[in-house]
């Protein structure tokens, strides 16, 4: 498993563990899976997920937020070689070439040096904990690989040459280092025999860590009737690095719309194909064979959010089987190939630990034109590893009535996955609420345990019973588990302590707090691997001490910012004792990962060994082993600085407060060199994305660290400290609803409230021009952004707002925290959008999305702009044609070329190329001089 920085593209990702199963959230109602409410953490991954899956990407999680990290559909960080590989010139000469030759521009030298700056590598630690993977990235990829064609089906994007989905990026090249036991790294050992430019996936290590698995591809897209862009699996051996291909027959491809591979044992793969007999794909009709209807027949209660990409037809529904349709394959090291069930839609596949059941998971029709296919039939079945049937766990029907209350869930199994702890143990939770939220019942949910192969009438047995939702469970053994629950509309989340093989044992509840108060969190148990690949609860012991202590990983939130901790946590008195603490003063530190469990049993406090992080405002991120008990840390990593350009720049944590008493808080950067009493005030901008709590108090938590190293990927609006802007970045815009107040029922007041307070702090300090002050965001921070400029035009001189939805009353089965529909909250979906005050707003707002995009669409946008041109008001929109997120320079402002796969950054500013006095000493920019340079817009 991988974690992932959540802003930082020059920083590197390291794969290790997984992260401890957390509280649940509340169920998003969406495919995309990696869409959380703010304040509730991960839910649980199947534990053979866990240990066995390839290196996948994520852009969610920071240090010690562990999460699949691969080269994959939506990832957008930068990888390349720790020795400092990035672009060849040749390369980044191909990228400009084709950025000029169309109406692509470049940015100006000093924002175009940051974003060419090589990316730091993703690292990948051995299951032994005694060797690294550095897997190496171009920095630039083509504008042909956005531009790629894509089918949208049932929810997802499918790129139909790769049979995967579509914009994976991809690694270059994967070497291995020795961890050497000083800490240090051995030389590089480059994974060879590779076909030259192989464009690499799904990277895995074998249990035993002898061997590793990944995905290639080749050829150029634009070639017609080319199998070289489909998906090969090649392995590797780890002490001579040399690869080859996994199947002697050059005809077998990879399917990876869903699931790709896993490993059953050291020596053997369990593979999604493509069936060899598939054929050519399905031709559309060119004439309809009738309407398309769509009926409730049933009057069952059907409301759903706004999808993207859903099914439209039968033409639809055929094209979604011929790519996602699979034929499982067992594949041994020794060239052995066997074929196991038929070819179906598999969406997952798990061994079970002692590597004797697989798990099987998998979507039939009836399929649906209204919801995604994470809702279509399920069924889960348990499988021998050779393949034979054992039984059907479930058949689920088709989920297109699920409430959309937060914490409404699917009727019916769910969760399935095998115990981490035994060999062959199935446990889920049932809802008892008929999966609907808003429905007074206890219990909730009820969590049931069987073997994978029962005696014949044996029934399951209930391990616990939930007042809240389940959101997951740590085990250890059969006298130990952690079990979680959530409640979102309360924020109220719950830790219970339970011993699975004992009847008599009662549950307690060993943690009950706010998923909000980000003070009271008293970390998350951290796990350790044992010999079957499988992560359970650490338990650790003291020397002549009998006592059951865990290790609690913590965020260690502070009025003055995060101080990360280790504590040592006796699970039977509550007590604490701090083992490890981040330096408070100058540098940020985190535990990502334990580094001491490549032993079975209980581990001792004398022997721990952690794998830990450190940076600074002005440092890189490094990365240490630390031993106990001398605790004396190893540095094993040594980037240099990404943007020395900027290492001087000016980062500060500011506090200040909104007129109702909420304290607020924001992250203030400067240019290298400013000083406001000689350089005067400074062109700003503020960028930001409002978020919803249940109290003042909750609100005015102070989150994130100002030791942080200001990470500046191609995405970020620090970028612009290069152009000597002010940057105000995430000024917390909170929106309360206390009690059983509704939040959004003052969305428009509290909004208005936290830009002044934010505006007027900046102004204060003297760093920002009160005349030169921006505003941007992007999805709900551009709804943000129209609204502040309808609604308060006074504080800002222009928006940018990227990929918004500016009309509410489109989406009326809720949207964000929204839960009520349209008709129970009328007036607050009509005041909250700013389409219905578009004619309020009288500063320049560009409006920025993609052609394709595949969240909000552009209806909104296109019918919001004309709109606002209608009542003769500046307003511009900027689509892009093929990629859903792009970046580009036009004449209206300074935007930057994307160079990463899905990502944008879009930041104009008006005044800014037309010829305004930049230094802000002239007089404020306002619309009659605005209109009159450049024409309108």
């Amino acid at each position: 498993m991988m974690m992932r920085f959540h802003k930082v593209y020059h920083r590197l990702s390291v794969s290790l563990l997984p992260s401890p199963p957390p509280p649940a959230l509340p169920a998003a109602l969406e495919i995309n899976l990696r869409q959380f409410a703010s304040g509730h953490l991960r839910t649980q991954l199947p534990s053979s997920a866990r240990r066995r899956r390839s290196i996948m990407s994520s852009a969610r999680s920071r240090l010690r937020n562990l999460a699949p990290v691969n080269a994959a559909a939506e990832d957008v960080g930068g990888i390349s070689s720790v020795a400092g590989t990035a672009a060849s010139s040749t390369d980044v000469a191909d990228y400009y070439e084709e950025a000029t030759e169309g109406k692509y521009q470049i940015p100006p030298p000093a924002i175009r040096d940051i974003v060419d700056a090589p990316p730091l590598p993703a690292l990948s630690f051995s299951p032994q904990r005694d060797k690294i993977l550095f897997l190496k990235r171009r920095a630039l990829p083509p504008l042909s690989e956005l531009a790629k064609p894509e089918e949208k089906l049932a929810g997802m994007r499918i790129d139909g040459k790769c049979n995967s989905r579509s914009r994976m990026s991809f690694y270059t090249g994967i070497g291995i280092h020795q961890l050497m036991p000083d800490g240090s790294l051995g030389p590089e050992r480059e994974v060879c025999g590779l076909p030259e430019g192989a464009k690499i996936n799904f990277v895995t290590w074998s249990l035993d860590g002898r061997h590793l698995c990944f995905s290639i591809r080749l050829g150029e897209e634009e070639e017609e009737d080319n199998n070289s862009s489909k998906l090969t699996v090649w392995v590797a051996n780890v002490e001579t690095g040399l690869a080859r291909p996994l199947f002697q027959s050059p005809d077998i491809y990879l399917n990876a719309v869903f699931d790709n591979f896993v490993w059953v044992d050291d020596s053997t793969l369990l593979v999604c194909t493509i069936p060899k007999s598939r054929g050519a794909p399905p031709k559309k009709p060119l004439v309809p064979s009738g309407p398309k209807i769509q009926s409730n027949e049933t009057k069952d209660i059907i409301q759903v959010r706004t999808f993207q990409d859903l099914l439209k037809d039968e033409y639809d529904e055929d094209l979604f089987d011929y790519y996602a349709t699979s034929q499982l394959v067992l594949a041994s090291l020794d060239g052995t190939v066997k074929e196991i069930g038929t070819p179906a839609v598999y969406t997952s596949m798990d061994p079970s630990p002692d590597e004797k059941y697989l798990m099987i998971s998998s979507i039939h029709r009836p399929y649906s034109y209204i919801v995604p296919c994470g809702r279509f039939p399920k069924k889960v079945e348990v499988w021998t590893i050779d393949g034979k049937f054992v039984r059907e766990l479930c058949d689920l029907p088709l989920a297109e009535d699920i409430p959309i209350a937060f914490n409404s869930v699917r009727k019916g199994m769910r969760s399935i996955n095998w115990r981490s702890d035994k060999p062959a143990t199935i446990y889920w939770a049932e809802t008892q609420d008929g999966g609907d939220a808003k429905v007074e019942v206890s219990p909730r949910d009820i969590i049931y345990s069987q073997p994978a192969d029962p005696v014949e009438g044996e029934e399951p047995e209930i391990l616990h019973k939930l007042d809240f939702r389940y959101g997951g469970i740590s085990w250890c053994d059969d006298s130990l588990a952690l079990v979680y629950e959530s409640w979102y509309k309360t924020r109220r989340i719950r830790t219970w302590v339970v011993s699975p093989g004992s009847k008599d044992a009662t549950p307690r509840i060993l943690f009950d707090r706010s998923s909000e108060d980000v003070y009271s969190d008293p970390g998350s148990p951290m796990l350790r691997r044992t010999s079957a690949g499988t992560y359970v609860i650490a338990r650790i012991k003291k020397q002549n001490d009998e006592g059951t202590y865990l290790l609690l990983n913590g965020s260690g939130a502070t009025p003055e910012g995060n101080i990360p901790f280790l504590d040592l946590f006796d699970i039977n008195t509550g007590s604490k004792e701090r083992i490890w603490q981040s330096d408070k003063e100058k540098y940020f530190e985190t535990v990502v990962a334990l580094m001491s469990d490549d032993n079975e049993g209980d581990l001792h406090l004398d022997q721990l060994k952690v794998l830990t992080s450190k940076e600074s405002k002005t440092e890189n991120t490094q990365y240490y082993i630390q031993k106990w008990p001398e605790k004396k840390a190893f540095q094993i990593t040594a980037f240099p600085h990404p943007y020395p350009q900027l290492a001087s720049l000016q980062k500060e944590m500011i506090r200040y407060q909104r007129k109702d008493g909420v304290q607020l808080t924001a992250t203030l950067y400067l240019p290298p060199g400013y000083d406001p009493s000689k350089d005067g005030p400074l062109p700003c901008l503020v960028w930001s994305y409002p978020g919803e709590f249940k109290s003042k108090e909750a609100a005015g938590q102070v989150r994130g660290s100002p030791n942080e190293f200001p990470g500046i990927g191609s995405t970020s609006a620090l970028l612009w400290l290069a152009r000597r802007f002010a940057i105000l970045s995430g000024p917390t815009i909170p929106i309360i609803g206390e009690g059983d107040v509704e939040a959004n029922d003052s969305y428009v007041e509290q909004l208005v409230a936290s830009a002044e307070a934010a505006v007027e702090e900046v102004i204060r300090r003297g760093v920002a021009h009160p005349s030169k002050i921006a505003v941007g965001g992007h999805s709900y921070g551009a709804f943000m952004t129209a609204n502040l400029l309808a609604h308060a035009p006074h504080l800002f001189c222009c928006g940018i707002a990227r990929s918004g939805a500016y009309n509410r009353t489109l989406t009326p089965f809720g949207f964000q925290n929204e839960d009520r529909t349209l008709w129970e909250a009328t007036s607050t979906y009509v005041e909250m959008s700013p389409f219905m005050s578009a004619n309020k707003i009288k500063k320049p707002i560009l409006l920025v999305h993609g052609e394709e995009d595949n969240n909000s669409g552009t209806l909104t946008m296109q019918v919001f702009c004309v709109v606002i041109i209608a009542s003769s008001m500046h307003a511009k929109t900027i689509q892009v044609k093929k990629p859903v997120r792009v970046k580009l320079q036009r004449a209206v402002g300074v935007e930057t070329q994307s160079r990463q796969m899905t990502s944008m950054i879009l930041i104009i500013i008006p005044y800014e190329d037309h010829h305004y006095d930049f230094s802000c000493k002239g007089p404020g920019l306002n619309q009659a001089s605005y209109t009159e340079r450049v024409g309108g817009l």
